[in-house]
């Protein structure tokens, strides 16, 4: 019961950040130079993140980042568990990010406001071909713009200790942009926040950023492979398990 109240307060929290900060983007998102806009952003991410530590006692212990550039586009390629990674990413890695999202988060009120001004590539993912064109070709565009993409291969959050084929968009665009590096993220946040769960149990989330991969003269699917290979023989080495209930 303790842990749903204080996720409960975490929740409330979260939503009054949301509507502060998102509709301070909404507003001013146009007309501030991107990189504030962005830098808005991530004051989002920072302060969730600090909400959660101090309302349900549950942080995060990352390993690599050194490996995500500050000053040179790429594209990060993650594990997806929970709703965790797409708080915490947006306050934990440099500000000129650009995700690969479902269309349908843009309708989110304040919330998808915000996200409009930050310039993400929102997907339908029914579409098919046209969503892998558009991951390509909206990829490249930001990428020449110094942006990091952000995209989850499996596309859909992943319970720990299960798997999903990695979808081929990511690997398309990093084909397609060889010049760019790719850096592979493996987490076990699913542990902690589970998908559909308002609970939030305490610990520490453990993040595994990989080195920096050249992927000039690899196809797709080479590219695919090696990421996913990467990506689960991390997963193995993290705790799958809380204690805590």
């Amino acid at each position: 019961m303790f842990t749903l109240i204080r996720s409960s307060i975490f929740f409330v929290l979260m939503v009054l950040t949301t509507v502060f900060i998102g509709l301070t983007m909404s507003i001013f998102g146009w007309i501030i130079p991107f990189s504030a806009t962005s830098s808005l952003a991530n004051l989002w991410g920072k302060t969730n993140l600090f909400w959660l530590k101090l309302t349900c006692n549950l942080d995060y212990k990352i390993t690599g980042l050194e490996n995500i550039p500050n000053d040179q586009a790429c594209i990060i390629m993650s594990k997806h568990q929970s709703a965790w990674e797409t708080i915490a990413f947006r306050g934990i890695f440099p500000a000129d990010q650009a995700w690969v999202l479902k269309r349908e988060l843009m309708y989110v009120p304040v919330f998808g406001w915000a996200l409009a001004v930050v310039k993400p590539i929102a997907i339908n993912r029914g579409s098919g071909r046209q969503a892998l064109k558009q991951v390509v070709q909206q990829g490249i565009e930001r990428l020449k713009q110094g942006r990091k993409i952000i995209i989850f291969p499996e596309g859909t959050r992943v319970a720990p200790g299960e798997k999903k084929k990695f979808g081929i968009g990511g690997a398309m665009l990093a084909a397609k942009a060889a010049d760019y590096p790719v850096i592979p993220v493996a987490h076990n946040a699913g542990v902690f926040w589970r998908r559909r769960d308002l609970k939030k149990y305490s610990g520490t989330i453990e993040v595994i950023i990989g080195e920096p991969i050249s992927v000039k003269g690899m196809d797709a699917g080479q590219i695919n492979e090696m990421v996913e290979n990467w990506i689960e023989s991390q997963m193995v080495l993290l705790p799958s398990e809380t204690s805590t209930y």
